[in-house]
């Protein structure tokens, strides 16, 4: 079953392919950045997303969004963390949140799929907190300040192993069962 992932992120095409491979689903990459709505409701800027993704490819396709909640900061930046870490980055990233009482965060992931009728979403998240400094690389955005609990790397430190279990990967999965019983 082919099913087009848009997205203009290369890890994030790479990721979902590595996955989701072994499956009866073959992953095709559209290579396109669609501007995001700017919202903390991930939801509507998941389904805004795929809207402007379908209406430019036209066959059954996922979008995505991962986003870092930060406990202390009442869950932002949530749906606007994109703009957040561009506006930052790793170091300042880091100096503010890491130095917060408390830098206990949510990786989340919601992934929207629609067929050509119908939209559908599905979520993965990861608990964890964010490092007091930026830790590996730091070619995959915030990657190299969240530290998944019960793991003592960020998930930049751990290369490939990030993938077993990633909220980028629970979401994955929930999106495979719902697929492949279609």
């Amino acid at each position: 079953m082919d099913i087009r992932l848009a997205t203009g992120n290369t890890f994030k095409i790479n990721e979902t392919i590595e996955i989701l491979k072994g499956n009866q689903i073959k992953i095709i990459p559209y290579d396109i950045r669609i501007e995001e709505l700017q919202t903390l409701d991930v939801n509507k800027l998941v389904k805004d997303k795929l809207l402007k993704a379908f209406s430019k490819i036209g066959k059954p396709l996922i979008v995505e969004h991962t986003g870092l909640y930060i406990k202390y900061l009442n869950d932002f930046p949530g749906g606007l963390t994109q703009i957040f870490w561009d506006s930052l980055q790793a170091d300042k990233f880091t100096e503010i949140v890491g130095s917060l009482k408390d830098t206990t965060a949510i990786a989340k992931t919601v992934i929207g799929y629609c067929d050509g009728e119908q939209i559908y979403f599905f979520k993965g998240e990861v608990e964890g907190k964010i490092s007091d400094n930026p830790l590996g690389s730091r070619d995959f955005q915030w990657d190299c300040v969240f530290i998944p609990n019960g793991e003592t790397q960020t998930f930049a430190e751990m290369g490939i192993k990030k993938n077993d279990i990633s909220m980028r990967r629970k979401a994955l999965e929930e999106f495979k069962l719902f697929i492949l019983k279609k």
